[in-house]
C-alpha cells in the first residue's frame, strides 16, 4: 500500500490557537482519491475545523454525565432531549425514535462466600468507594441512583455451588481445566475480564455445564499492577466494579426477543419471540477484585497453570474441591422499556445520490455515569454537528444524504442501533457508509479499525487534521505506534499493509458499527483516542476521572469532533466513492492464504483451489477499478453504485454457520471471542472445530462471494 497519498498540511492548523487567517494563500492543495478537484473541499473543510470548540466539547460532557443514565432511564430520556435540542439548533431535521425492548434490572444482588466450616468469607457487591479524603476522592460515588453491580441479561437465580477458577475464561481455559481433570459441571465458575467478551465466557461455561459466573476485575490487568488507582492514578481502586452485558452478542446482538425485526412499540407479541438463543440459562454477575479476593485466597486445589496467576499477593489455585462455596441469589425485574435513539438529517442535493447515506453515530447510554463510554463520544460528535451546522450557515449542502445517531441501549448488547438498522434495511441498502465513534476519548493515541477498503480513506483523514502534540494525527498516531512495541508485538501477522503505514484494526464487535458492517454490508469505520483507562464500566468513569486523566483540557475531544466531521464531509462530497478495493483484495489473498496454512497444520484436507483463483480476480478487477476511480467520469453516479455493491456482495443471505444473523463473510465477531474480529469466519471457525465438511462448504460460499464482488468491480472498470 503507498502512504498516505496527501498530506493536507493546513499550516495555520499547525498551533492549534492560530485562528483561520489568511487560508485562501496557502498552497494549493494535492489531489485527493475520490475528488476531481480538492480545492474547494479543502476550503470547507478549514471551515468546519474552525468551529469545533474543546471547551464547549467539555461542557456537553459535563451535562451528558451530570447523572446516571441507565438505558431506559428517566435520566437517560433527558440526555436524548439534550442531544435533540443540540441536532435542531445545527439545523438538522431531528426527531426521537423510540423502540419498545427488553431490559433486566436488578433488584436485589446477593453474592455469599463460605469455606469448608460454614464460615463466611465475603458478602457483596460491595458498593463502589473510595476515600473521600485522599486524592480528591470521587463526587459521584454515593449516588443513590447508582444501580447496584449486575451483569445485562443474566438470569434471575439462586444457586449455591463449589468455586472452580478459570482464568480468563477462554475457550482454551476451559479445555485447560478439562484437561487437567477439573470438571466445572454443577460449579460456579470465578473467571476474569479479558482476553474475550463477557457473554462469551457464560457461553461457554454454560456449555460447559456450569452452574453460574462470577466476573470479577483482576489487578493485573486494569488495578494497581498497572499503575496508581483511583484517584490518585487512573486504575481501577479495589471497588470498582466492571458491569456489561452475558448477552451471547456473536448469536446475535440488539433486543433478544426480535432478531431481524425491529422491536417498534406497537410490533405485536406474535412477532416476538419467548426462548431467545443469546440469552444465558444461568446467573452471572460482576465482581470487584476486592469482593473476589478471598474466594481466591481460600481456593486450594492445584496452583494454576502458567499465565493464570493474576495480581493478588497469593499463589492462586484452581479450586473445584469443595472447600470454598458460592451462594449467587440474584432477583432481576425483566420487561419490556423504552429506548430512545435520537436521529438528525441533513438533506442531499444530488438527484442521483442523495439516497446513498452518509451515517455517523454514538451511543448515548451507561452502566452509570459514562464519561469516557461512551459520552466522550457523544461531546466529540456534538462538536461535529456544531461545525457542519456552522457550515450549513454558510451555505454548503453535502451532496449525500448525512444521518447522525445518538444511540441508546448500546451497553445491553447494540439494541438501538441494530433495531434501527432492522428497520430501514431498505434504505441502508445503498448507504455508503457507517462512521462510528463509542470510546472516543481515554487518553491521547488516536486508534481506528475499519474495513480495509476505507483504511486509507482514513490515514488521509488522520494527515489533515492537526494533534495536540504537534504535527498531525496521521504523524503523531505513526510515532506512537512505532514506539509501541506491544502493539507492534500483537499486529495481524497476515495484514499486508506495508509496515510504515500507522496500523488500523479489522471490525470485531462490541459498538454500533456491527449491524452495519456484518447484517448488511455498509462500509464502516471506528475511531478512538486511547489512554490509561482502568475504570472502565465502573462509578468511577465519570466527569472527574476524565478532566484528571483522559483530556483535562478537551483537546483531543476537539480533534476527534475534526476527524469524525472530515469523514462525514468527505464520504458526503467525494466525487467517486474514495473505497480502496486494492486493499481489501490483498488483505483477503492474506487471509485466505493463512487459512490454508492453519488447515495444513491441523492435517484437514481441504481444497483452496477455487477460493484463491475468485480472491486473485477480485484483487485484480479491484485494481482496474482503482484506475476508473483515480480519473473519474464526469457523471461518477453509475461508477458509484457498482462500487458500494461488491462491499455488499460479501454478504451471504444465508448467514454463518449457528448464527444466520451475522451475514459478512469476511468479518464477524468470534463465536468464542466476541469483540476480536475473525476475518474469513465461515471457514477459519470450521478449521478451528476441525470439521472439513463444513469449512469445504463455507470455502465455497465465500468463493461464489468473491466471484460476486470481482463482477461488480469488472463491469465498473468497462
Amino acid at each position: 500500500m503507498t502512504p498516505p497519498r496527501t498530506r493536507l498540511l493546513l499550516f495555520l492548523f499547525t498551533v492549534l490557537a492560530v485562528p483561520f487567517v489568511g487560508l485562501a494563500q496557502s498552497p494549493a492543495p494535492q489531489q485527493v482519491f475520490g475528488y476531481r478537484d480538492f480545492t474547494q473541499q479543502a476550503k470547507w473543510d478549514a471551515a468546519f475545523m474552525a468551529i469545533p470548540d474543546a471547551k464547549l466539547a467539555g461542557e456537553h460532557l459535563k451535562i451528558l454525565t451530570a447523572e446516571p443514565h441507565w438505558a431506559s432511564s428517566p435520566e437517560d430520556y433527558k440526555t436524548a432531549l439534550y442531544v435533540a435540542d443540540k441536532f435542531k439548533a445545527a439545523g438538522l431535521e431531528t426527531s426521537i425514535v423510540p423502540y419498545k425492548v427488553l431490559l433486566n434490572k436488578p433488584t436485589s444482588i446477593l453474592i455469599e462466600a463460605f469455606d469448608a466450616d460454614g464460615k463466611k468469607l465475603m458478602s457483596g457487591p460491595t458498593p463502589e468507594h473510595v476515600d473521600p479524603a485522599k486524592y480528591g476522592g470521587d463526587p459521584g460515588q454515593n449516588d443513590p441512583r447508582i444501580l447496584t453491580a449486575f451483569n445485562g441479561f443474566s438470569p434471575s437465580g439462586d444457586v449455591t455451588a463449589p468455586v472452580v477458577y478459570a482464568n480468563y475464561g477462554t475457550l482454551a481455559d476451559f479445555k485447560k481445566l478439562a484437561s487437567l481433570g477439573i470438571s466445572v459441571k454443577d460449579k460456579i465458575v470465578l473467571v476474569r475480564y479479558g482476553e474475550n467478551f463477557r457473554g462469551v465466557k457464560v457461553y461457554i461455561a454454560q456449555q460447559y455445564g456450569a452452574k453460574g459466573v462470577l466476573i470479577y476485575s483482576d489487578p493485573a490487568d486494569d488495578g494497581y499492577f498497572r499503575g496508581d488507582p483511583y484517584p490518585k492514578g487512573p486504575y481501577r481502586p479495589a471497588s470498582a466494579v466492571q458491569r456489561g452485558s452475558v448477552q451471547f452478542l456473536p448469536i446475535y446482538p440488539g433486543d433478544p426477543e426480535t432478531p431481524g425485526i425491529a422491536s417498534t412499540p406497537d410490533l405485536p407479541d406474535s412477532q416476538r419471540i419467548k426462548n431467545p438463543v443469546d440469552l444465558s440459562t444461568i446467573p452471572a454477575n460482576p465482581l470487584s477484585y476486592k469482593d473476589a479476593k478471598p474466594i481466591l485466597k481460600a481456593l486450594d486445589g492445584p496452583d494454576v497453570p502458567d499465565g493464570w496467576q493474576g495480581a493478588l499477593p497469593f499463589t492462586y489455585h484452581l479450586g473445584g474441591t469443595g472447600k470454598v462455596t458460592v451462594h449467587m441469589h440474584l432477583q432481576q425485574d425483566y420487561a419490556r422499556r423504552t429506548i430512545w435513539n435520537v436521529i438528525g438529517k441533513i438533506e442531499g442535493t444530488d438527484p442521483a445520490e442523495r439516497n446513498d447515506w452518509v451515517v455517523a453515530g454514538n451511543h448515548r447510554d451507561a452502566w452509570v455515569y459514562g464519561a469516557v463510554d461512551p459520552n466522550s463520544g457523544t461531546a466529540a460528535m456534538l462538536e461535529t454537528v456544531h461545525g457542519i451546522g456552522d457550515l450549513l450557515k454558510q451555505g454548503w449542502r453535502p451532496r449525500r444524504t448525512i444521518l447522525f445517531a445518538s444511540w441508546d441501549a448500546e451497553e445491553e448488547g447494540l439494541i438501538g442501533s441494530t433495531e434501527w438498522v432492522e428497520q430501514h434495511a431498505a434504505e441502508l441498502n445503498h448507504a455508503v457508509a457507517y462512521f462510528n465513534t463509542d470510546v472516543s476519548v481515554s487518553g491521547p493515541n488516536f486508534s481506528a479499525a475499519a474495513v480495509p477498503s476505507l483504511k486509507q480513506f482514513i490515514r488521509e483523514i488522520t494527515s489533515e487534521v492537526p494533534s495536540p502534540k504537534g504535527g498531525t494525527v496521521y504523524d503523531q498516531w505513526k510515532k506512537h505506534e512505532e514506539g509501541n512495541t506491544e502493539t507492534a508485538n500483537h499486529r495481524d501477522k497476515s495484514s499486508k499493509e506495508k509496515e510504515d503505514d500507522a496500523p488500523i484494526d479489522n471490525l470485531g464487535s462490541g459498538s454500533d458499527y456491527t449491524p452495519f458492517i456484518q447484517h448488511l454490508g455498509v462500509p464502516s469505520t471506528d475511531i478512538g483516542s486511547e489512554g490509561r483507562y482502568g475504570v472502565y464500566h465502573s462509578t468511577f468513569d465519570d466527569y472527574n476521572w476524565f478532566i484528571k486523566f483522559a483530556d483535562p483540557t478537551f483537546v483531543y475531544e476537539q480533534e476527534m469532533a475534526r476527524i469524525f466531521g472530515l469523514e462525514v464531509l468527505h464520504m458526503a462530497d467525494a466525487d467517486v466513492l474514495p473505497y480502496d478495493y486494492q486493499t481489501y483484495g490483498k488483505e483477503i489473498l492474506s487471509y485466505i492464504e493463512a487459512a490454508q496454512r492453519h488447515a495444513a497444520k491441523d492435517n484437514l484436507k481441504l481444497d483452496f483451489t477455487a477460493t484463491l483463483t475468485a480472491a486473485q480476480r477480485f484483487a485484480a478487477a479491484a485494481a482496474a477499478v482503482h484506475t476508473d476511480q483515480a480519473n473519474p467520469p464526469a457523471d461518477a453516479a453509475a461508477l458509484n453504485r457498482t462500487l458500494r455493491s461488491a462491499e455488499e456482495a460479501f454478504l451471504n443471505p444465508e448467514g454463518l454457520p449457528h448464527r444466520p444473523w451475522y451475514k459478512h463473510l469476511i468479518y464477524a465477531p468470534g463465536e468464542y471471542t466476541g469483540y476480536e474480529a475473525v476475518v474469513i469466519p465461515g471457514v477459519n471457525e470450521a478449521i478451528e472445530a476441525n470439521d472439513a465438511t463444513r469449512a469445504q462448504s463455507q470455502l465455497a460460499a465465500l468463493t461464489e462471494a468473491l466471484n460476486h464482488a470481482a463482477d461488480k468491480l469488472d463491469s465498473a472498470a468497462k
